[in-house]
């Protein structure tokens, strides 16, 4: 009897602790926060390594620490004690190489994913005095010289180098223009697509500055219009919209003529480097070299597939090819983002020669390529390299394509050595001279653990636990993430997860809802932490799955590149699989099976409910490509080709095409100020609809980019998907 007694107060406790949990809402995600992971960021490696300085109390102060103990050494910089009235805070800040100089900045105002203007400013440590870069307005890119003495900074799409010292200002460049010449900095394209948004850099001597030249104006514009709504700075009585143009050029137009320049601070001259005759081609990095006044610059052909690493005298001009390398496929970016020089004649790269990522010394007198990692996995992120001990510290996928584990290892091959022994996502940041690093690690049930390590990888503390989060998880409802895999009819093996509801049921069919992204060298499918919108999902009585199909990353050039000149179409396919499998699952109901996603995840989506249509119900597409032609050309000739070249790759994998084979119900959302995937692709696909016959529902958010967020957006947006699924899937059988 007592037994039973025990039974039935233990299943009383349990259903009641069951009954105190709460269902994750989308205010929970996107409008409290509630399950936002603290990290640790901003901290800046001091020259010595021993130290590293960062910016606290909203801004308003430069505090520098003990990596050893964690305790205050000093407060570098406290804004209140600065004599300058209209100085609040700042964004960000850089020293110069002694460290006797900080510029920082502050009023931000973004123009692009990367670029923006501020209002910056230098303050010199040894003496306390602070200078404000120009009286004239906002700058870009305002750079110390190495040496402190300058400082170059843009206006206007021209480059100035101010004289800390006398205040003087040169102006190098006077043909700057919007939407003509831009000196110093990338155009749209550029930026977007390689990545980066400075293009001037000061030599190590700090007595020459090389540049780039964008002439653009042969690219053609590109108009969005933006409407008042909650922007402020439109006045309440306006009638007509805003016409914002810029350059941008699509698939198979016309670039940016790009050259590459160096002034000289002493001779006050320009020079131009000879980089050959043909002007279709990109010049997406550039570094000076460890030879005196020899600048690197890396050339790539209009396809991508062939890249030429010049060293260019910035005495003459002259240039010569000192690497070469080509790709049956294309050259991606990890190839020259990360270029190091070991010494005057070798240099560390990365390459996929052998068919995965990984590093190599080439040197430059003996025209030797030399393998640094060596095996079946790719290298994902360098860290950087250690001169003194010739050691190379990085990421890679080793334990597997979902993992991420950080490694060291000498550039002759020998003495790899495994930092991080917690299987998941970690990512590590190394002081300067390597003797301590922070690792962020997490895995699917583990919120963030910032630890801090030394050289030998023990751990000195804990910086962040996320302990709080721990127990306010607790109280809530969460889906477990767990990990699966299944070979496809073609035999490939696909990784996937699956959160199923809380209160899963094996007896019982649910919906299903598949979301992905399934972008070349993206990755959905990996071990860390999240909580997103899928919980609320998974609330609501839906299982939601992610696959990574073919040309996703992780797990080497084959199956990435597989979708070369075909975006979309084995990506379809193994979506299609995918759903297939799904629906041979007991607790899946094959019939109510839906797909969601963003971007290239829009792409897909539209094309997985009109290839796909006999098997899925209900799709949202947000913010989608809608035929390659549409998009910019750097990212889509390099996995495309021009579509002058390879118009069957295009078109018969545009969702446009397709879109008389729709059969379920239909969601498509646009921000109407996207700069990047243009609201154009949503409107030709609907028109085609029309035409077709086909019903579907459309959400348009106003002055919203690529990201459609803003106020209350994005809680309008997921409850409106998240209603969608409920309505087409949930409520329908």
């Amino acid at each position: 009897m007592k037994s039973y007694l025990v039974f039935f107060v233990a299943l009383a406790m349990s259903l009641q602790l069951f009954a105190q949990k709460q269902d994750i809402t989308i205010d929970d995600l996107y409008k409290n926060y509630t399950f936002y992971a603290k990290s640790v960021y901003g901290l800046n490696s001091m020259n010595d390594g021993l130290h590293y300085s960062t910016l606290e109390n909203q801004g308003t102060a430069i505090v520098k620490y003990s990596y050893k103990t964690g305790e205050v050494i000093d407060t570098i910089l406290n804004v209140k004690k600065l004599d300058e009235d209209s100085l609040k805070n700042i964004v960000d800040y850089q020293f110069n190489d002694s460290e006797t100089k900080i510029v920082f900045y502050t009023n931000r105002e973004r123009i692009y994913r990367r670029s923006f203007f501020a209002d910056y400013y230098v303050y010199n440590l040894e003496q306390n005095v602070l200078t404000k870069v120009s009286e004239k307005g906002r700058e870009r890119l305002a750079t110390l010289s190495p040496d402190g003495k300058y400082i170059a900074y843009l206006r206007d799409n021209n480059l100035f180098v101010l004289t800390i010292e006398t205040g003087d200002v040169e102006q190098i460049t006077t043909d700057g223009e919007w939407n003509q010449i831009i000196n110093g900095a990338p155009d749209w394209v550029y930026e977007e697509e390689f990545g980066y948004n400075q293009a001037f850099y000061w030599s190590p001597s700090g007595k020459k500055i090389a540049y780039c030249k964008f002439d653009e104006r042969e690219v053609k514009k590109f108009a969005l219009l933006k409407y008042k709504g909650l922007r402020p700075e439109i006045e309440a009585n306006r009638l007509y919209p805003e016409v914002y143009d810029f350059k941008y050029p699509k698939a198979g137009e016309d670039n940016s003529v790009v050259s590459v320049h160096s002034y000289d601070m002493d001779t006050k001259s320009t020079l131009t480097f000879n980089t050959g005759e043909n002007t279709d081609v990109y010049f997406p990095r550039a570094f000076w070299t460890k030879q005196e006044n020899t600048l690197a610059i890396v050339k790539l052909n209009r396809l991508q597939n062939e890249m030429d690493i010049l060293y260019g005298d910035a005495n003459s001009g002259e240039t010569s090819v000192v690497y070469n390398e080509k790709n049956k496929y294309y050259i991606d970016q990890p190839t020259y983002e990360n270029i190091t020089f070991i010494d005057e004649n070798q240099f560390l790269f990365m390459s996929e020669m052998d068919g995965w990522n990984h590093f190599y010394v080439y040197n430059t007198d003996k025209k030797t390529t030399e393998k640094v990692t060596d095996g079946d996995f790719d290298v994902v992120s360098y860290y950087g390299f250690d001169p003194k001990k010739n050691t190379v510290y990085y990421s890679s996928t080793e334990e597997g394509a979902i993992y991420r584990t950080v490694y060291s290892i000498r550039t002759n091959g020998k003495k790899k050595t495994k930092l991080t022994e917690q299987r998941g996502s970690n990512s590590a940041d190394f002081s300067k001279g390597f003797k301590y690093y922070v690792n962020y690690y997490s895995n699917s049930n583990q919120p963030t653990l910032v630890t801090l390590h030394n050289e030998k990888g023990e751990q000195i503390r804990v910086l962040e636990d996320n302990a709080a989060l721990q127990d306010t998880l607790e109280s809530y409802k969460i889906g477990k993430k767990t990990f699966f895999n299944f070979e496809t009819s073609e035999g490939f093996m696909l990784n996937g997860w699956m959160v199923k509801p809380y209160d899963f049921d094996a007896s019982k069919e649910y919906p299903v809802i598949m979301t992905q992204y399934s972008g070349p060298n993206s990755q959905q499918v990996l071990d860390r932490w999240g909580i997103d919108w899928g919980q609320v999902l998974a609330a609501r009585g839906f299982v939601v799955v992610c696959v990574d199909g073919r040309g996703t990353g992780g797990r080497g050039e084959e199956f990435r590149k597989l979708t070369y000149k075909e975006l979309g179409k084995y990506e379809t396919i193994d979506q299609i699989e995918t759903a297939k499998h799904l629906g041979n699952l007991d607790f899946i109901d094959k019939n109510r099976i839906g797909i969601y996603g963003w971007s290239y995840g829009g792409f897909m989506a539209l094309n997985c409910m009109t290839q796909g249509a006999d098997y899925f119900n209900t799709g949202i597409a947000v913010a989608p490509v809608t035929n390659w032609r549409y998009y910019d050309n750097i990212y889509t000739e390099r996995f495309m080709q021009k579509p002058q070249d390879n118009a069957d790759g295009y078109d018969n994998n545009s969702p446009i095409n397709h879109v008389e084979k729709l059969k379920g119900n239909l969601l498509i959302v646009h921000g109407l100020a996207d700069d990047n995937v243009h609201p154009q692709n949503t409107f030709e696909i609907t028109e085609a609809l029309v035409q077709a016959d086909k019903q579907f529902d459309m959400a348009i958010y106003t002055n919203r980019n690529h990201s459609i967020y803003g106020g209350n957006t994005r809680v309008h947006l997921f409850t409106k998907m998240v209603n969608y699924f409920v309505d087409n899937l949930k409520n329908t059988k």
